[in-house]
């Protein structure tokens, strides 16, 4: 029956052109793929839309699908593609070395490990200036948990509610989100906290966060004061109390979450947290997974948008533009705690790897990618703002740079989550006219918008554009 629904809201957004001609694609039917799919490929990774996008090519912001339908890529490949699909420089950089050398493993040097972890530290900040380079999120965070205990001697660590720090058995302590937890036993050592969500928690006002765009919720604090956060500092306090012996290993947390919907903290929320858990011995921990190299725009680091310096920084996604790798970057300290014994990565810091990482470094500076992501993240921040106003069900508007979020509600006064069917609908309709956005939050109520940082105010203007018409046909479909 909806399939018959037609709307008279037709779009007036025009894609940006794009003068790249994808190949013909070759290989099996679209049919013969699902079957493959059904059978042969774990269920466990679920795909999304009704009818899936089976894609055959990349150029930069673009995708291409079977039928050579272009979309605008608003995802990334899940914050991974940081400079673009196929970007040139490293595709050329990865061609040469792919002639070269893959494969050595640690047991000897190669001149792209040296090479790429001296780049690499040289834009962290003293004292961070030790790297273990990983294959992926979940396999950093799992080893900064590791230094963290091994270097405190102290076991427990604290994370956020709602966060997301990986899918191993030892990082899903750590992940906070229902649908990820399976029933088996994990997170011993592992403590959640009150997440200070100044949209869905129970404090929030309309200067919070480190945003163009604040919250709907209104407050009477003034200048330099927070109310919303000493509440916030007050519950991380009572899960210091009462939850976690008196020495810790450690916190980590998000500089922006990601999974859950680019949820922001008060502003002043980690320097405080940061500090109460030092007094206790611990360590802190930035996961930058999704908000590193450049992404939030005014800063290449998300913890320096918080003027704090962790122990430990994980980064992963985005690192390598879409090939698998990641980094766990600490103090020659708490690094040497590991070297007491042995701990060895078959395929971390290949010269493969490290040649993409040092090739997407040079594509971030060279194409001016944090400026941009500054630039047109808040371009597009203060445009979905407009809708936030014109929308009762647009709740809230939320990030930094290329880290956004947009929060769907029945209504701005409940807060309630906009029901799953409803928001399938637009989110199919969006897919329908050429845009890929992500999904997230508690509710899967969030849209989260990170595409690769190299798109156009141009690119903007056309998915805010089909986004409205997809608002539209939602409340036409309503009356």
């Amino acid at each position: 029956r909806q399939q018959k629904w037609k709307s008279s809201v037709s779009t007036q957004a025009k894609m940006p052109p794009c003068n790249f001609v994808p190949e013909k694609y070759k290989s099996y039917p679209y049919e013969r793929m699902q079957k493959i799919r059904e059978q042969n490929i774990s269920p466990s990774l679920r795909l999304y839309y009704k009818k899936p996008l089976l894609l055959h090519q990349g150029h930069m912001q673009w995708l291409f699908d079977y039928e050579g339908k272009r979309y605008l890529d608003l995802f990334a490949g899940i914050v991974t593609v940081s400079v673009g699909h196929c970007h040139p420089k490293v595709t050329m950089a990865t061609q040469k070395q792919l002639a070269r050398l893959w494969h050595t493993t640690n047991i000897y040097m190669h001149p792209s490990i040296q090479e790429y972890a001296e780049k690499l530290t040289s834009l962290l900040p003293d004292p961070l200036k030790v790297v273990y380079l990983t294959n992926s999120g979940s396999e950093a965070n799992d080893l900064a948990m590791f230094m963290a205990r091994l270097y405190t001697r102290n076991f427990d660590i604290i994370s956020f509610r709602g966060a997301y720090h990986g899918g191993s058995p030892y990082t899903l302590g750590l992940t906070s989100i229902g649908p990820y937890k399976h029933g088996v036993a994990n997170g011993f050592g592992c403590s959640t906290t009150m997440l200070p969500d100044v949209f869905r928690g129970p404090w929030g006002g309309s200067h919070c966060r480190d945003s163009p765009v604040q919250t709907v919720r209104k407050c009477s604090c003034s200048e330099g004061v927070c109310q919303a956060n000493d509440q916030y500092i007050e519950q991380f306090k009572d899960t210091l109390n009462t939850s976690v012996p008196k020495t810790i290993a450690g916190f980590i947390a998000e500089p922006i979450q990601g999974v859950n919907g680019a949820v922001q903290y008060p502003r002043n929320f980690l320097k405080e947290a940061y500090q109460l858990v030092r007094e206790r011995g611990g360590i802190c921990i930035s996961d930058e997974v999704q908000t590193g190299f450049g992404r939030t725009g005014s800063h290449f680091w998300g913890f320096q948008t918080h003027d704090v310096v962790p122990d430990i920084v994980t980064l992963a996604k985005g690192i390598g533009n879409g090939f698998p790798m990641a980094a766990v970057v600490t103090t020659k300290e708490i690094a040497s705690s590991l070297a007491q014994n042995l701990h060895f990565n078959t395929f971390g810091g290949s010269p493969l790897a490290c040649v993409v990482g040092a090739a997407v470094l040079d594509a971030i500076e060279e194409d001016g990618l944090q400026k941009n992501s500054e630039d047109v993240g808040t371009y597009m921040l203060l445009e979905l703002a407009k809708l936030r106003d014109k929308f009762e069900i647009v709740g809230d508007v939320r990030g930094k740079g290329l880290m956004i979020g947009v929060e769907m509600v029945t209504d701005k006064d409940s807060r309630q989550p906009l029901p799953a069917e409803e928001i399938s609908q637009i989110w199919e309709d969006c897919k329908d006219m050429g845009v890929l956005i992500g999904r997230g939050g508690l509710y899967s109520q969030t849209f989260r918008i990170k595409p690769p940082m190299c798109i156009t105010k141009k690119d903007v203007d056309f998915a805010v554009e089909v986004f409205h018409t997809a608002l539209q046909r939602h409340a036409e479909r309503g009356a």
